[in-house]
């Protein structure tokens, strides 16, 4: 006769995520994971404070009564100071951020890769990722605390070729990522990050093959369609991920069922990059 173990949830936990009039702020909020993150947490009942330096990207995400859409640049602390604020004012406080906006950068070789490029992948996706960061958590240091997730990259995990400047911010992000977690811990605010890889199909997708494939490099086909299919043949699952996807980790490192995570990285790759550190 089998034994049967009855589980239950301390303090009655539901097994729901809940995210009802919680505040989140998305950056890059115009773009692919970022549009499909406002629609995601705006159907789950947050308030979403979309963040993009487009005014074409923002405009182009849906209206929505819980939905405030602002212009702001991450590079600049007085910008996203302003786009806290404006955050505060309208929703009263803010719980939940996807620190998101980042830039790809030249893909080509490391001896022919612009120096100057260079200054602007890590200025946006590092230096831009703490301003974010900085701010938000001064806010949520005031109100309790909250959660954060910074989007980093596969990329930083496996150094990708001709992708010197963007592994690099990424690898800064996760570094950040880990040691913020700790610094914030004490305020209540959990930081972990999310690393995507070969997320599609579509144009983003299709684009990087693109310039894969003219980049120079030894370690890519010169042909698109072949590095397309080169890189998912170095995938286990044999497939590329979706958007959805990635904000499905997302939504779990923002929710109530992750309380007990921070200072992680959630890799979303299909088993690429299995057992790099």
């Amino acid at each position: 006769m089998g034994i049967i173990l009855y589980l239950s949830l301390p303090f009655g936990k539901s097994l729901t995520m809940t995210f009802t009039n919680k505040t989140i702020i998305v950056t890059g909020g115009g773009g692919f994971f970022g549009t499909c993150a406002t629609a995601r947490f705006l159907s789950a009942g947050c308030n979403v404070a979309c963040l993009d330096i487009s005014d074409s990207a923002l405009s182009a995400v849906p209206e929505h009564p819980k939905l405030l859409k602002i212009p702001a640049d991450v590079t600049s602390q007085s910008s996203i100071d302003t786009a806290v604020a404006a955050t505060v004012a309208r929703f009263g406080k803010i719980d939940l951020l996807w620190n998101n906006a980042g830039y790809q950068g030249a893909i080509c070789p490391t001896l022919s890769y612009p120096v100057d490029d260079f200054s602007r992948v890590m200025n946006i996706n590092v230096t831009g990722m703490f301003i974010v960061l900085q701010s938000v958590a001064k806010s949520m240091s005031t109100t309790g605390g909250g959660a954060i997730v910074n989007t980093a990259s596969v990329a930083a995990l496996r150094c990708t070729p001709a992708m010197v400047a963007y592994a690099s911010s990424k690898a800064a992000v996760i570094a950040m990522t880990n040691c913020t977690a700790k610094d914030l811990a004490p305020n209540q605010i959990r930081v972990n990050a999310v690393s995507p890889a070969l997320i599609g199909p579509g144009m983003m997708w299709d684009r990087q093959n693109e310039l894969h494939a003219a980049c120079d490099s030894p370690y890519f086909a010169n042909d698109p369609v072949t590095v397309a299919k080169n890189k998912i043949g170095g995938v286990p699952m044999k497939r590329i991920g979706s958007v959805d996807e990635v904000v499905d980790a997302v939504e779990f490192l923002l929710s109530e069922k992750a309380s007990y995570i921070t200072g992680q990285n959630i890799v979303v790759d299909g088993g690429m990059s299995a057992g790099l550190k």
